[in-house]
C-alpha cells in the first residue's frame, strides 16, 4: 500500500463509475422501465424467468434471481418463477465435460423454456459465447430476451431484444452497473406490488 495511494484509488474509482452512470442515465430509465413492464407482465402470465453469465455475470444473475424470487413479495402476492442457470453446478459441467462450453445453458433452456418466457444473459463483454449462443436460441423459440453488456455491447447488445448497456471499457465498472440496475428492477417492481 507504500506506493499506493488507497483513499486516492478509490475515489477515482468512484468518479470514473458516476461518470459512466451520468453518461448513460438517460437510456438506462428508458430501459428500465421497458424491462420492469416486461418482467411484470411476466410474472402475471405465469412464465418464467431464466438468467445466466460467467464469472462475475454469473454471480450477478444469481443474486438477481435471489432478489427477485424473494424481495418482491408483498404477502401472499403472485411470486415471480425465475431461475439462474449458472446454479445448476452439476448440469453445468456435465455439459461441459460431454458437449461443449458454449452448450451450458441452451441445454439447459431446451429442457425448461416455453414461448413467452424471458431470458436474460448478463456478459460484461458481450460477447460470451454460451450466453449469445443461448439468446439466440430463446429468440428462436418464442422467448422475450434480455441483455445486459459493458465493453461495446458486443454481438449481446446486437442479439437480445432489450438491453441494460454500461458503456465502460472495465469489467469490475461494468459489472457494478449492471447490479445496479437489477437492484433498482426489483426494488421498482416491490413498489409496483405495494402500490396494487
Amino acid at each position: 500500500m507504500e506506493n499506493i495511494k488507497a483513499k486516492e484509488f478509490s475515489k477515482n474509482y468512484l468518479d470514473e463509475l458516476k461518470k459512466v452512470l451520468d453518461s448513460a442515465e438517460r437510456d438506462l430509465l428508458v430501459n428500465i422501465e421497458k424491462i420492469a413492464v416486461l418482467l411484470q407482465e411476466t410474472k402475471n402470465k405465469k412464465n418464467q424467468i431464466f438468467m445466466m453469465g460467467n464469472g462475475g455475470s454469473a454471480s450477478t444473475a444469481s443474486h438477481f434471481a435471489e432478489d427477485l424470487a424473494k424481495g418482491t413479495i408483498v404477502g401472499d402476492s403472485l411470486r415471480f418463477k425465475v431461475i439462474s442457470l449458472a446454479d445448476n453446478i452439476p448440469g453445468i459441467l456435465a455439459w461441459a465435460n460431454d458437449s461443449s462450453y458454449e452448450d451450458i445453458f441452451i441445454e439447459q433452456l431446451k429442457n425448461l423454456m416455453e414461448p413467452g418466457d424471458v431470458v436474460i444473459g448478463i456478459s460484461g463483454s458481450g460477447n460470451s459465447k454460451n450466453v449469445i449462443k443461448a439468446i439466440e436460441y430463446a429468440n428462436q423459440k418464442g422467448g422475450t430476451t434480455v441483455g445486459f453488456s459493458g465493453y461495446d455491447g458486443g454481438k449481446l447488445i446486437k442479439t437480445a431484444k432489450f438491453n441494460i448497456y454500461a458503456p465502460i471499457f472495465n469489467m469490475q465498472k461494468a459489472e457494478d452497473i449492471h447490479m445496479i440496475v437489477a437492484h433498482i428492477l426489483v426494488s421498482l417492481l416491490l413498489e409496483i406490488e405495494k402500490n396494487k
